[in-house]
């Protein structure tokens, strides 16, 4: 608690004031820590180089969108040729090559791809503001998901995968989320309309829930309990964004399909 009391007002602080380099650096960090705990959960001791070399790829497949996006597409074919060669050649057990070959391009897909929006969303006109509202839904309904289901929860939503979770609480946490939206409007958004706290507060949160629970998936698929020991007590960085991976996308395309003026981006 008293780490998460200490962090939370520094990246209020870093969001405010960096610049987009040392922002983009930032998201950087945090792509290359979530790729380093994501293969060491997924992938085989033997297969330590392969999640070095996917590490560093990942990384530069984060920084490529902010770069040039026309580049994005040429950068995932060549990331798609470089370890289907590389898996082709160093294959050792048939039965599962192919398996360990989609977890490198699922990483990919959930951090570099997902997470790297992040970026695109800090680079938008009110994208910090964009960042502080996705921020305020989630945390809002991971609030009232929480205290909604310690009071009321009576049906287990996904007991296979999260047993703790309740349908009750997963509803709350939709109600908290469009709250938290409509807070943050009258507060530090004006430009939002009550149909953009709706749509965004339900998607987001529902989203938020959904980025939640793959998490969970993704553990006990991988039989770990945290995904790692970053943060001593509260597990590794992917067990604190699983919530927000999810929404800075979405975020990012309505921000630029219904915010910016039409040929901008």
């Amino acid at each position: 608690m008293l780490t998460a009391l200490i962090a939370l007002p520094l990246l209020v602080l870093f969001i405010i004031y960096s610049g987009p380099v040392l922002f983009d650096l930032l998201v950087l960090a945090v792509v290359l820590l979530g790729l380093s705990e994501f293969y060491r959960m997924s992938l085989p001791a033997e297969r330590r180089a392969e999640a070095y070399a996917a590490i560093a790829v990942g990384g530069l497949l984060t920084l490529v969108p902010i770069l040039n996006a026309a580049a994005t597409l040429p950068a995932l074919t060549l990331a798609t040729f470089f370890f289907t060669g590389w898996f082709l050649l160093r294959f050792r057990d048939l039965q599962s090559v192919i398996q360990h070959l989609a977890l490198v391009f699922l990483g990919f897909l959930y951090l570099p791809l997902l997470f790297g929006h992040l970026s695109l969303l800090h680079g938008l006109p009110h994208g910090k503001e964009w960042i502080f509202l996705v921020l305020f839904i989630v945390m809002s309904g991971d609030s009232a998901a929480y205290f909604t289901g310690i009071n009321f929860g009576r049906r287990k939503l996904y007991p296979a995968i999260s047993p703790n979770k309740s349908i009750e609480g997963a509803i709350g946490g939709l109600v908290g989320s469009f709250v938290g939206a409509l807070l943050f409007k009258y507060g530090f958004f004006p430009q939002l309309s009550v149909v953009d706290c709706l749509l965004l507060g339900v998607g987001l949160g529902a989203l938020g829930q959904v980025g939640d629970l793959f998490e969970s998936m993704l553990k006990r698929s991988f039989g770990v309990k945290d995904s790692g020991t970053l943060i001593p007590g509260h597990g590794g960085i992917l067990d604190r964004l699983d919530s927000l991976i999810f929404a800075f996308a979405p975020a990012y395309y309505y921000a630029l399909w219904f915010f910016q003026p039409p040929g901008i981006y």
